[in-house]
């Protein structure tokens, strides 16, 4: 039986917080407001570009009704597209950490609330093709994460059932989020404890949870071994 690693994208395998801070406080600039902080638009991550948005324009009270929204959110992916990794880096051993799980037959997919077009452009940029079989974005489907169907849909295009035993998969991510995706699905879910998670580890539903990537793959093979 194949098993399967899933992986969350922002704040599980890159640190993308400077170029969406980037993107914002252009798109801040473009209507004539004060920046906000890395650290404001950090603790913005994990809904999903819409959220992000609208979080950014609510901090600065220009939020006015979902067709300003769509049009801003429009703006915003302009800005991020020109400068999608400028700035994004991978923490430090995911490729080590992804070239030994590939290597031992793993599957690897990434299943995120990131627009799937920038999503697939990161991948490639960052060259992290080779290590995925199955990508699924924010957009990919009607639902997004906390949802379960993106998390069944990137296991069915690795080859797996929606129905896969929780002993075939182990889904990685960083925030309330991801912990509440792999709960509702019955995936054990390994929590990265240094990506944007707002809440205190203990807080979070959990399987294991760790702050380096050298120590993944042990992980894993504990669980499997």
């Amino acid at each position: 039986m194949t098993k399967a690693i899933v992986f969350d994208l922002d704040g599980t395998l890159i640190d993308s917080a400077p170029d969406l801070h980037q993107a914002s406080n252009r798109l801040l600039a473009d209507l004539d407001t004060e920046p906000l902080s890395l650290e404001t638009i950090r603790s913005f991550v994990g809904n999903g570009v819409p959220k992000l948005v609208e979080r950014v324009l609510k901090a600065r009270d220009l939020y006015r009704d979902e067709a300003r929204h769509a049009s801003m959110v429009t703006q915003f992916l302009a800005h991020y597209d020109a400068a999608l990794h400028d700035k994004t880096v991978l923490y430090p051993g995911v490729v080590d950490c992804l070239d030994a799980l590939k290597a031992q037959g793993f599957s690897i997919g990434i299943c995120t609330n990131k627009p799937e077009a920038q999503t697939r452009a990161i991948v490639k940029g960052l060259d992290l093709e080779r290590f995925v079989g199955a990508i699924i974005g924010g957009d990919s489907l009607p639902v997004k994460k906390p949802a379960i169907e993106p998390l069944q849909e990137t296991l069915r295009q690795l080859g797996l059932g929606v129905a896969s035993s929780s002993d075939d998969v182990i889904y990685v991510g960083d925030s309330e989020v991801d912990a509440a995706t792999a709960k509702a699905a019955e995936i054990p879910f390994f929590l990265f404890t240094d990506g944007y998670r707002k809440s205190p580890i203990n807080q979070l539903p959990h399987t294991v949870a760790f702050n380096d990537y050298a120590e993944l793959e042990y992980l894993i093979n504990s669980k499997w071994s």
